[in-house]
């Protein structure tokens, strides 16, 4: 008796467009002309492009009374590809390079968005790559095998679309190139929350990740045809480079945008004045390049000051002008833009006095795995004038793992914690605030500390260990790379060559006594016995002022004590000799001393306290002033305050004590990041035992 034969389930239409696209892809591997996925996913992509661009033209031709076709005979799709038998071999190589190209280029719209501009714009650089029109022609019929007709058909497309960028990503990586996880693409999404009816632009567009999940963020509240058409126009990106944006428009198209408004071009172009009212954006969301340069005349197009040549600092500031008052902005920046100062610092202060600065999201090691490791972060901010406090908040890495991968990467799910905090902030181990005033002291260095979560290295197993090894030792390699640039290169006698910190010269500094650039001050408060006064004491060894416990106006055998602020310069008379000098930062503000601890205030036209901290760090300095010092005794050497104001130094420029301090800074954090891999070493030696 034969076998029934059971009949077969029909396949699903992911199921064909997968085997269309895979088998298209299965004969490129075959054409000579075509290495790797660099170049066979745009050869792919130009080829999906034409096919969905003529099924939106047929669905127009229906709906529209005045319908004119962007794309006329012979140049059409259903002309020269519908065709299984059609055009093959030399033939249509033939077609293709010097009649369907060219033609496409050369079109010319009415603008207003018209397609034709869009197609010459898409075009433009775009070429075929394949050399066998045999192959060119296999593929042209798996492409044809696409049903773009189907709503359906093509949402399941652009899914898949989205996996061939990561793919395309991937590849790309290896040329330096890498995108925007989608998971922090949504997040910033979500959290920025675009309207219906607002402008979203992104200036650095890639392949259009931002500008999608805007669209299928905003798609659920459209209700009506003039609403579509509202957001399809209100999105906008502009992409440099020809690749991504060619990908980008096609990634638009397959998401049901018809005329994507992505201009192909630098954002950076343009000079930043130029920018009016007219060309501002409600809502701005961007992963804009870091770590390239620009050229000289793109940099011309900053304000002097303000130049330079990393590509992070310059987006920036074109977010900052292109914003409409009230706009909102997410956009995701290295480390260094954090702890940044020189020009990084002046732009981080126009950020700040321009635009809150409301939140900054600290992402995990490794999110942009394994294309680099450099740890990443989002910052938050609409203009709405001066920041009053940034909160921070720090995204955990899931499961004791301290690094993402490309095989265990970032899921959405990790951002829960951020956004059921977001409407309700309060401090917690993950999230901390920070007063403007504490940024401005400190130079608006961002790159700050959890203060709220001890680093409990003792529990944690060796590889999470060894992770944050690696991601601390590359801070390092990146704070000496900023370091770098203040380094310059002396040859010495014999033909060697040794490295310095640039230093000013001697005819840029003068001698002065302290007394010249600054004055006592005292702010006296009473004791009273009911009272209790926070207090402060004075490292020796230039550490700066640490916290003592409140004195008790009960205990305590003083009348007085004097009440320091932000910014003054401090030192303990009795420890002067070694080196108990110290600068007021913004957390001891209001605390008082006793009247051994004298208190001044510089001329702030000549003088930054925090330098003459710094520079009475050195063991020359407070051995010189130690020499003046009265009493009997080691622990007894009192130096007087005529002695402090009569000292002589040699003063730089305002300016130039800025930079200085400012170098002294990074070298600081370097001691502290060498110290935290210290500990990390320490303890991985540890763990390593008792692991096994």
């Amino acid at each position: 008796m034969a076998r029934t034969k059971k009949p077969t389930t029909p396949a699903s239409p992911r199921a064909k467009l997968t085997s269309a696209i895979k088998g298209a892809r299965d004969v490129m591997r075959k054409d000579a002309g075509l290495n790797g996925d660099l170049d066979r996913i745009p050869q792919l992509a130009w080829l999906l492009f034409l096919k969905a661009f003529d099924g939106m033209e047929q669905n127009r031709k229906v709906v529209e009374r005045n319908f004119r076709a962007a794309i006329e005979s012979p140049y059409r799709w259903r002309d020269w590809a519908a065709d299984p038998n059609g055009r093959t071999g030399e033939a249509l190589i033939d077609f293709v390079n010097t009649g369907l190209l060219p033609h496409l280029r050369s079109l010319v719209g009415t603008g207003a968005h018209d397609p034709r501009d869009v197609l010459a714009a898409v075009f433009k650089e775009t070429n075929n790559r394949m050399l066998s029109g045999y192959l060119l022609r296999d593929v042209v019929n798996k492409v044809n095998d696409i049903d773009f007709a189907s709503s359906d058909d093509i949402h399941t497309m652009a899914h898949l679309y989205e996996s061939m960028l990561r793919e395309m990503r991937d590849a790309a990586g290896d040329s330096g190139e890498f995108y925007t996880p989608r998971p922090v693409i949504r997040f910033m999404v979500q959290q920025v929350d675009p309207k219906l009816g607002e402008k979203v632009l992104d200036p650095a567009a890639g392949t259009g990740g931002f500008l999608v999940e805007t669209l299928e963020h905003l798609a659920p509240r459209v209700q009506t045809t003039v609403q579509r058409r509202a957001l399809h126009e209100g999105l906008r990106g502009v992409e440099k480079k020809p690749l991504p944006y060619l990908l980008g428009m096609m990634n638009l198209v397959l998401h049901g945008v018809p005329q994507p408004n992505i201009i192909r071009g630098n954002a950076l172009a343009q000079p930043i004045t130029s920018i009016g009212k007219s060309s501002r954006v409600d809502v701005i969301l961007t992963n804009p390049p870091f770590g390239g340069e620009e050229e000289k005349s793109i940099q011309a197009n900053f304000p002097a000051g303000m130049q330079t040549a990393e590509t992070a600092w310059l987006f920036i500031q074109l977010v900052i002008r292109q914003l409409k008052d009230g706009g909102r902005c997410a956009i995701v920046v290295p480390n260094g833009v954090l702890y940044a100062d020189g020009v990084g610092a002046r732009i981080k202060q126009q950020l700040m006095t321009e635009c809150d600065l409301h939140t900054v999201v600290r992402l995990p090691n490794g999110v942009f795995a394994p294309y680099t490791i450099i740890p990443s972060n989002l910052l938050f901010f609409t203009k709405t004038g001066r920041t009053k406090e940034t909160w921070f908040y720090e995204i955990p890495a899931p499961g004791g793992r301290k690094n993402y991968s490309k095989t265990k990467p970032l899921g959405f799910e990790e951002f829960a914690g951020c956004q059921a905090w977001w409407g309700d902030r309060v401090e917690n181990e993950r999230a901390w605030r920070v007063p403007v005033a504490d940024v401005e002291a400190n130079d608006f260095n961002l790159d700050l500390k959890n203060p709220n979560r001890e680093d409990d290295l003792a529990h944690r197993p060796p590889e999470e260990l060894l992770a944050e090894l690696v991601a601390t030792e590359q801070s390092i390699l990146d704070q000496l790379s900023t370091l770098g640039s203040r380094v310059e290169e002396h040859t010495e006698v014999g033909g060697g060559s040794r490295l310095s910190l640039s230093i000013p010269s001697a005819g840029t500094t003068r001698l002065v006594a302290l007394g010249d650039v600054m004055h006592l001050v005292s702010d006296v408060v009473v004791v009273e016995p009911t009272g209790s006064y926070p207090n402060v004491g004075v490292y020796s060894f230039g550490r700066g002022l640490f916290e003592k416990q409140p004195l008790d106006g009960a205990a305590t055998s003083a009348k007085t004590l004097n009440r320091i602020r932000t910014g003054q310069f401090i030192y303990s008379r009795l420890f002067a000799f070694e080196g108990a000098y110290a600068y007021v930062p913004s957390q001891f503000d209001g605390f008082c001393v006793s009247a051994e601890f004298p208190t001044f205030e510089s001329d702030a036209r000549e003088l930054d306290a925090e330098w003459l901290a710094c520079m009475l760090r050195s063991p020359d300095h407070w051995n010189a002033l130690g020499l003046s010092s009265k009493g009997l005794g080691l622990r007894r050497q009192r130096v007087p305050v005529e002695a402090v104001l009569a000292f002589k130094i040699e003063l730089p420029p305002l300016d130039e004590q800025r930079r200085l301090l400012g170098v002294v800074r990074r070298i600081d954090e370097l001691r502290e990041r060498r110290a935290q891999a210290s500990r990390l070493v320490d303890a991985l030696s540890l763990a390593v035992l008792t692991r096994s």
